[in-house]
């Protein structure tokens, strides 16, 4: 989110725009290993959570409803990954469960190896990553490139 840039006003007004999708630029990282050198910028961890904590529970100017669709479908059909970003029969099961009075972003700036809290179960290919909050050493994902 690019939120030192910008007027917290013209962020509110993109970010309901019909028109606006949310995405993050961030690098893949982990806590631990060869991924987790260097300081990353927050959104690495939190971009998502951050949307859903700040725009949908505490100001309340996106439902969740849309929230999750400018995250998943609309960057989905923009990239051309037609086998992903909703939930269908043949589809890709790409699936975050959180409970939405404890999801909130803990990455800092000083501390940015921070997962999110409230992130229940998570799938990735149909295979759970995160299952009853605790996550797993699978590693179901690889690179996307769209025909």
């Amino acid at each position: 989110m690019v939120k030192f840039s910008m007027l917290e006003a013209d962020l509110e007004e993109v970010i309901t725009s019909n028109f606006s999708m949310i995405g993050s630029d961030a690098l893949t990282r982990v806590k631990d290993g060869i991924l987790d050198k260097g300081k990353p910028h927050p959104r690495a961890y939190g971009t998502f959570p951050k949307v859903i904590k700040e725009f949908v529970v505490d100001k309340e100017l996106l439902t969740l409803e849309a929230a999750i669709k400018k995250m998943t479908s609309m960057p989905a059909q923009k990239l051309g990954l037609s086998d992903r970003g909703k939930i269908a029969p043949n589809l890709i099961a790409d699936l975050v469960v959180f409970e939405l009075n404890q999801i909130k972003d803990r990455s800092t700036y000083s501390n940015p190896h921070q997962y999110a809290q409230g992130i229940k179960h998570l799938l990735v290919n149909g295979q759970f990553v995160i299952k009853d909050y605790q996550q797993n050493n699978n590693l179901p994902g690889k690179v996307l490139c769209p025909v």
